[in-house]
């Protein structure tokens, strides 16, 4: 079905694909939309008779070529359905064999109103085609061609009877010109412009003439040979002029197969045109998804310094609220997120960046029995201004929200600990109270350090 127009029915011809999925041969869509206004696609009415969205309307620039289903087209097996015929092959081959099928029924170009076999054509023209007539250059009698070459040896017969070409024959060829080929048979008549459509169109039945004149001349020289000598120049003009006319021919189709290849080239250029169009066009979109990268960038940046400097604090004391404390104490004993860090904050405008650092289901020698609260030295913007190490006593509290018993516990730095020293990468080692709280106590009903699943840590710098 996929390779069915939405139009036609038929196997797609140069296939289009619509905004809204659907393909359509581009002759056919061309025909639609000159002669519809603001076309619906059909096939999205059958699946909706109330569509009417901008998706569905047709419009030729709004098609792009389907080069995948071409392809896949081109290289579908097929066999021809002409009785007798025995053809098989690929469908981007199935047009050549179309014009080349001798099994394939085609009218006499003659104009005699019959219909026959490629294959059976030239029988027809030597022996059944009204108007296939040769006209004796003696005596200028028309004869059907299968009795050209028995009148031609009756010589003396031939001299005798010279009927005269009726009138409206003699009108028709002073006002119509002659095809190129009626040398070898072709009897069409018409203006200049009629002609070379004829020449184009007739190619095929052009070369059975050429084959059957190849024939008669044939015969001609075989008939030449078994008669006396006495007449050797007469044939040998007349094979001359046989030359001529088929030099003649050639020419023709030498100046069909030059246009042809003209035509292909325009195509093809045209084809490396739009294929530098659609290489800009990639270029260009790769350039604005560039763009929109950065400046998600950008804006992902300013939300992260809008969120810090709206928790951020500069007066040494930090408040930092906890929610969601069981699924994250949880997601601590199952290792899923060990710790979590705070946001940042200063002991003073231009001072010391800390943080805080909490392993709610404890570490080292709390781990599974404590709650766990660490003070983490950052580097900051202005540590090369500031006196190291460290040496700001630092209090922890755990808020209890019926403000009844808070948790306190305090430490002084050691100075000689490498996590109070000025710090070389983003943040030191952390260090603190390891058995800060029992996890007992934390979920114990008399206090109210959770609640609503919520905690608040609380963090003093002197």
């Amino acid at each position: 079905q996929k390779f069915l127009c939405s139009n036609c029915n038929n196997i797609l011809k140069k296939a289009l694909q619509t905004l809204c999925g659907h393909r359509y041969c581009s002759a056919c869509l061309t025909w639609i939309v000159r002669n519809n206004k603001n076309a619906i696609c059909q096939k999205c009415k059958e699946e909706d008779p109330n569509t009417s969205g901008e998706e569905s309307l047709l419009a030729e620039e709004r098609a792009f070529g389907d080069a995948a289903i071409n392809k896949e087209i081109s290289e579908l097996r097929v066999h021809c359905v002409t009785p007798g015929c025995s053809w098989s092959g690929i469908m981007k081959d199935f047009e050549e064999h179309q014009s080349l099928c001798e099994y394939a029924l085609i009218p006499c170009h003659t104009g005699c109103g019959h219909v026959v076999m490629r294959r059976k054509l030239a029988d027809h023209l030597e022996n059944g085609c009204v108007n296939n007539v040769t006209v004796c250059q003696q005596c200028h009698c028309s004869l059907a061609s299968s009795e050209y070459q028995e009148h031609s040896r009756e010589g003396s017969l031939c001299k005798e009877q010279k009927p005269v070409q009726t009138e409206t024959a003699s009108k028709e060829e002073v006002a119509k010109d002659g095809c190129c080929f009626s040398e070898v048979g072709c009897e069409f008549r018409g203006s200049k412009e009629k002609i070379k459509e004829h020449e184009k169109s007739a190619v095929g039945a052009h070369m059975l003439l050429l084959l059957q004149h190849m024939r008669q001349l044939q015969g001609t020289l075989s008939s030449a040979a078994r008669a006396a000598q006495s007449f050797p120049e007469k044939v040998i003009a007349e094979l001359e002029n046989k030359l001529q006319v088929f030099e003649n021919i050639v020419a023709v189709l030498n100046k069909e197969v030059e246009s042809s290849n003209l035509e292909i080239l325009a195509f093809r250029r045209q084809s490396e045109l739009d294929q530098n169009i659609i290489r800009g066009l990639e270029l260009k979109i790769a350039e604005l998804h560039r763009c929109l990268t950065q400046k998600d960038a950008g804006l992902s940046s300013l939300h992260k310094s809008l969120l810090f400097s709206e928790q951020a604090s500069y007066d040494g004391i930090f408040l930092w609220k906890i929610t969601e404390v069981g699924r994250k104490l949880q997601d601590s004993v199952t290792g899923r997120t060990v710790s979590l860090y705070s946001p940042a904050f200063y002991t003073a405008k231009y001072g010391y960046k800390v943080c805080l650092r909490v392993y709610l289901n404890g570490d080292g020698t709390g781990k599974g029995t404590h709650m766990s609260l660490f003070f983490v030295v950052m580097k900051g913007d202005y540590d090369a201004l500031l006196p190291w190490p460290f040496r700001h006593k630092v209090t922890f509290m755990l808020l209890d929200q019926n403000n009844r018993e808070h948790i306190i516990d305090a430490f002084r730095p050691d100075l000689t600990s490498a996590s109070f020293q000025r710090p070389v990468n983003d943040m030191n080692v952390a260090s603190g109270c390891p058995m800060f709280l029992p996890l007992s106590k934390l979920q114990s009903p008399k206090h109210a350090y959770v609640k609503e699943d919520t905690l608040f840590l609380k963090c003093i710098i002197e």
